[in-house]
């Protein structure tokens, strides 16, 4: 296969792992700064570039959380959210869940009813404008502590809007150990929220048994590490448990040195269940359609291994069984046609 651009430019997909704020475009991030000029965030789009080049993990904390600080007003919500759909509609982005994070919303002033009514604006209006399906993650900011924990899952429960399917943890997992959010990911699961903790990113394997153990994990945000310990290779494959693997944010923060040493290849040579996502694209420099080229290069797959990858996210999904036995009909009809000799 040549070139898979064109093949996955038109591909409908789904998108597991993507953060709401770190999916705002250079254009709507430079928007909110001259909204906000108080910011240190350049108001310039190409001053982005250098500004979202990032030295390690802790540097992208940083830059992510200043320009979390652009989010000030129910109205920045809104705009935000809709234009990250605008951005998924023009990549064939059919359902996404969206990592959304109201605690750093919430706490620089936002109003919680004011939050979750722009964010269901938003979402209603992509479904029937764009035809982009979004669900939402409500995400724990590790570095926050406990407090945030505490707060999420009060939001997520005391005002839970109809698109919330999920509950995770996100942010730093140096010195933010897992089991310490037990209690907060019990309470969201015995709400009927699904459980998707980031872990062994920048940590190791043992990580990732915690959340699995500890926060009953369902999917598993990067995962990277998970390839150094055969034994939870073996169990993720067996239970199907998916990991949301983030190629180039990986090196962007440093987590992997290098893309051709990125442990996707021996997640899929031990049958775990992979998914391909964006995680903060803009900031990464990429989009979901770049992130299928790499994964494609680096697993040296054709159109239908590519078609495959893109089930893997469906399955891997909270859609509801109908939703998911469409879109894998829609993949599978696109695949067909693509593949069909001309004239025939």
């Amino acid at each position: 296969m040549t070139d898979p651009h064109p093949f996955i430019a038109g591909l409908p997909k789904a998108e597991l792992h993507v953060h709401h704020v770190g999916s705002a475009s250079p254009r709507i991030v430079a928007e909110l700064a001259a909204r906000h000029p108080d910011s240190k965030v350049p108001t310039d789009p190409e001053a982005l570039v250098d500004y979202f080049t990032f030295t390690d993990f802790a540097h992208f904390i940083e830059v992510y959380l200043s320009v979390v600080d652009l989010v000030r007003t129910p109205e920045d919500v809104r705009l935000l959210t809709f234009e990250v759909a605008r951005d998924m509609a023009r990549q064939n982005i059919r359902y996404a869940e969206l990592t959304v994070t109201p605690f750093s919303s919430t706490r620089r002033g936002i109003p919680e009813a004011g939050f979750m009514e722009a964010i269901e604006d938003a979402r209603k209006a992509a479904e029937a404008e764009l035809g982009v399906v979004l669900r939402w993650c409500f995400d724990i900011p590790g570095e926050a502590g406990l407090q945030s924990a505490e707060e999420t899952v009060r939001l997520a429960v005391e005002h839970r809007p109809e698109g919330l399917v999920s509950f995770g943890l996100g942010g730093p997992e140096i010195g933010v150990d897992r089991p310490q959010f037990k209690p907060y990911f019990d309470r969201a699961i015995a709400e009927g929220l699904h459980s998707v903790p980031h872990a062994g990113e920048t940590t190791g394997p043992q990580t990732i048994w915690d959340a699995l153990t500890a926060l009953r994990a369902e999917r598993i945000g990067h995962g990277t590490s998970s390839v150094r310990d055969p034994k939870l290779l073996e169990h993720l494959a067996e239970h199907r448990i998916a990991l949301e693997v983030c190629p180039t944010s990986n090196i962007a923060t440093r987590a992997v040195t290098d893309i051709e040493r990125h442990p996707i290849r021996e997640m899929v040579r031990a049958g775990v269940l992979v998914t391909v996502n964006s995680d903060d694209p803009p900031m990464f420099g990429t989009d979901l359609n770049n992130e299928y080229a790499v994964a494609a290069r680096l697993l040296e797959l054709d159109e239908r291994g590519i078609a495959d990858l893109a089930k893997n996210a469906v399955e891997a999904s909270f859609l509801d069984p109908t939703g998911k036995r469409k879109l894998a009909e829609e993949i599978d009809t696109y695949t067909a046609n693509w593949l069909r000799p001309p004239g025939r």
